[in-house]
């Protein structure tokens, strides 16, 4: 018997191979003579890089770049064997960046996002792109990061951050990288809103990134301000596209501006890594994520790697840290069945620990597995 295992990240307690060697521990210990390969999945966010590094031959470059708040720090991108490179958003400009006291989306900026991209541009010659686009500090609609590929959008550099976006006079290429028009970008996603208005980043996103209430009607306001100028400038741009509202409105710069194509996260990760060739082969699927709800429906890691094992006509067991009642509508998109791994009660806290996470995990990929095993799998 031949057992994949895909499981995303616990976000804040394990990583997606923690939770995959956790998981294949407790499969063996039901089927000792069980063939498990743990595949790492992730959906474009926090963690995607790593997965990706993971599981293919690649070289980790690393580059100083303007960390959020201003300061100086390293941040890593990943060079395939093709290439290609792979870059995560959230590396150079991600929320985990910056302290829990000095978040605030009004002056955070893109800009070292953009440091990134250009040190893989010239540096290395890189002309292909993979972007995880998730997990970002950030609501400046990517100007910063066209800022450091040399776009100008007024007479002096605007002001970084969101108070930036009012700022904005024109669009302005004349200084831009040559290499750029070169470049091909594909955007590694599971975000699907726009930029702009009651489903646009400020509105649906900034909150969590440490903006406050009375902020969001007035960010969206110079965003669409923003969109208006490089709507005129670059007749293809548009703020109705969908994800151009992902990472803070990196998703307008990438598509609107750079010319990027957006994908699902899962299956642009899921490509790279290799996951339908191993899942061709399989007998058994195991997936999961840190809370599975209603919401795991929109193109989330455990429903992009149930639908590789349909194809197959496989069955998929997922497992989670939590599970929501509207969880269900999981059971009409591939996933046949699906298991909390808490043991017993506690906090949410306690839940979260590396150790306790691991040992729950284990535990229940061992129950499951036993319960296969007296249904007949060999």
């Amino acid at each position: 018997m031949k057992v994949v295992v895909a499981i995303d990240s616990f976000k804040g307690s394990l990583s997606s191979i923690q939770a995959g060697e956790s998981a294949k521990r407790g499969i063996l210990r039901a089927f000792p003579n069980a063939e498990v390969k743990v595949m790492p999945v992730a959906d474009g966010g926090e963690g995607t890089l790593d997965a990706v590094l993971s599981a293919v031959k690649s070289e980790v470059v690393e580059v100083e770049v303007t960390l959020p708040t201003g300061e100086r720090g390293i941040a890593r991108y990943g060079i395939l064997e093709d290439g290609s490179a792979f870059v995560e958003v959230a590396e150079a400009v991600g929320l985990t960046r910056v302290p829990l006291e000095r978040r605030n989306p009004m002056t955070v900026t893109s800009y070292g996002l953009g440091e990134l991209l250009r040190h893989a541009i010239v540096e290395r010659g890189c002309r292909r792109f993979t972007v995880g686009l998730g997990g970002s500090a950030t609501n400046d609609g990517g100007l910063g990061m066209l800022e450091a590929l040399g776009y100008r959008f007024a007479d002096g550099q605007v002001s970084r951050g969101a108070v930036g976006l009012r700022e904005v006079r024109f669009v302005d290429s004349s200084s831009a990288l040559p290499e750029l028009s070169e470049c091909h970008f594909t955007l590694a996603c599971d975000v699907k809103n726009t930029l702009c208005g009651d489903n646009g980043c400020s509105k649906i996103f900034a909150l969590q990134k440490g903006a406050r209430e009375d902020e969001l009607a007035v960010m969206d306001e110079w965003m669409s301000g923003y969109a208006d100028v490089v709507e005129r400038h670059i007749p293809t741009a548009t703020r109705l596209a969908e994800g151009s509202g992902a990472a803070g409105g990196l998703g307008f710069a990438f598509m609107g501006v750079l010319g990027a194509r957006m994908r699902a996260g899962i299956e642009v990760v899921a490509e790279v890594t290799g996951l339908e060739r191993e899942v061709s082969t399989a007998d058994v699927i195991v997936t999961g994520e840190g809370r599975l709800d209603g919401q795991s429906v929109m193109g989330k890691a455990p429903v992009g790697v149930a639908s590789v094992g349909k194809k197959y006509s496989l069955p998929v067991i997922a497992l989670a840290g939590c599970v929501r009642e509207d969880a269900t509508a999981l059971l009409d998109c591939g996933i046949d069945a699906y298991f909390p791994i808490v043991q017993a009660p506690c906090t949410l806290e306690e839940a979260m620990e590396e150790s306790r996470a691991v040992k729950n995990l284990e535990a229940t990929a061992y129950q499951v597995f036993r319960l296969m095993k007296i249904g007949g799998l060999k």
